[in-house]
């Protein structure tokens, strides 16, 4: 059997698996995830199609060049450069930008805001806490009564924010960039959902609503939402990228975390912090020994472990120095497993922890951790 050899580490998710589920920026985030140690599983849960050539957008944009908006709001910055983008493609970017001039440019945040600069233009207005509600105050503040207000879409409708608009009295033009759709591709998405809920992931990453609710739909359409959805209430850890995000996991009850600044950075250190955290530290025949995803971490030593090691480490941890039984730990083994194989497992996985004295033998009773608190 090939063992993985034991590595130190200070990569706070070494030994734990993350699932990607972006559909743009997964290379960035998955770069960042390796960097703290993760494995990653990548499985966009949606597709971006971009709009360059809908002529609803076309028609749109001639609109608010011919009869500039008094308020154009940028929402994201990779809608915001589409949209310009598509325009260029037409041949009519020149005269948007111009007529933009003539309009209040507020960013919902600083990548809105930055390609808003990107585009020669300059933004009067962007919030701190990047939100699209405070947004919608800050107008409602305004006052845009009689205004002509440009919502830039990001991949779907904001029927809250515009409805609040046109019952403050604007005239509310909505620019749809970019819209999502269904992976063109569905194996990765489908052997994702099988591997979250049959126990192979460890917390899976969320970077924009409609991504989780992609995953959420497309798990209805495969009859697997049900066992999905057990699985990140009650195993799998949600990281979103900030409230908006987990707004579909949380209406279906799923627990979901977020950073306090809504940015893929502060995403994967919040994440950092808080996976290793849901496993506590075990003082075990004089090592410090913490479980994790995949692995085994004795003194700063990750200790890769094959999956049956695991459920049986995982078995033993589960309330640290009971007594397990034999007939307990061979369920551990999958079906059709003879009762003296246990004792193959049992040595194997020593062998694997690098210290035989971690697992104590309890003579005609079964195994334990050896906490060295257990009396």
């Amino acid at each position: 059997m090939t063992t993985t050899p034991p590595q130190t580490t200070t990569a706070p998710l070494a030994g734990f698996t993350v699932a990607v589920t972006a559909a743009r920026r997964a290379e960035e985030l998955t770069a960042l995830l390796h960097r703290k140690g993760a494995q990653v599983i990548a499985a966009p849960t949606l597709r971006i199609l971009p709009l360059s050539d809908d002529q609803r957008l076309a028609t749109v944009s001639e609109q608010l060049t011919r009869a500039p908006a008094d308020i154009v709001v940028a929402t994201t910055g990779i809608g915001f450069r589409g949209w310009v983008e598509a325009c260029e493609t037409w041949g009519t970017a020149p005269q948007l930008l111009t007529a933009m001039r003539s309009s209040r440019l507020l960013a919902r945040g600083p990548k809105a805001k930055g390609a808003i600069r990107a585009a020669g233009l300059t933004e009067e207005w962007s919030p701190p806490s990047e939100s699209s509600a405070e947004v919608l105050d800050h107008l409602l503040n305004l006052g845009v009564q009689g205004l002509r207000v440009a919502v830039q879409l990001h991949g779907q409708p904001l029927t809250d924010f515009t409805a609040a608009l046109r019952l403050a009295g604007a005239e509310v033009i909505e620019v749809p960039v970019y819209r999502w759709t269904r992976p063109e591709h569905t194996a990765p998405l489908d052997s994702l959902i099988d591997t979250i809920t049959t126990g192979g992931v460890d917390a899976v990453t969320f970077t924009s609503a409609p991504a989780a609710a992609g995953l959420l739909a497309h798990a209805h359409t495969t009859g697997t939402k049900t066992p999905l959805i057990k699985a990140l209430r009650h195993d799998v850890m949600t990281m979103c990228v900030g409230p908006i995000t987990a707004r579909p996991l949380t209406t279906h009850h799923i627990p979901a975390l977020w950073p306090q600044r809504a940015r893929i950075g502060p995403q994967v250190r919040t994440h950092a912090q808080e996976l290793p955290a849901r496993f506590p530290t075990l003082t075990v025949a004089g090592h410090h020994l913490r479980l994790r995803g995949h692995a085994v971490q004795v003194d700063g030593t990750v200790h890769t472990l094959s999956p049956t090691q695991m459920r049986l480490m995982r078995a033993l941890a589960h309330h640290p120095g009971q007594v397990k039984s034999r007939d307990h730990l061979l369920t551990c083994l999958g079906p059709g497993a003879h009762a003296h194989a246990i004792e193959t497992a049992v040595a194997r996985l020593r062998t694997a922890l690098g210290d035989a004295r971690i697992i104590r033998t309890v003579v005609k009773r079964g195994y334990r951790l050896a906490l060295d608190t257990h009396r």
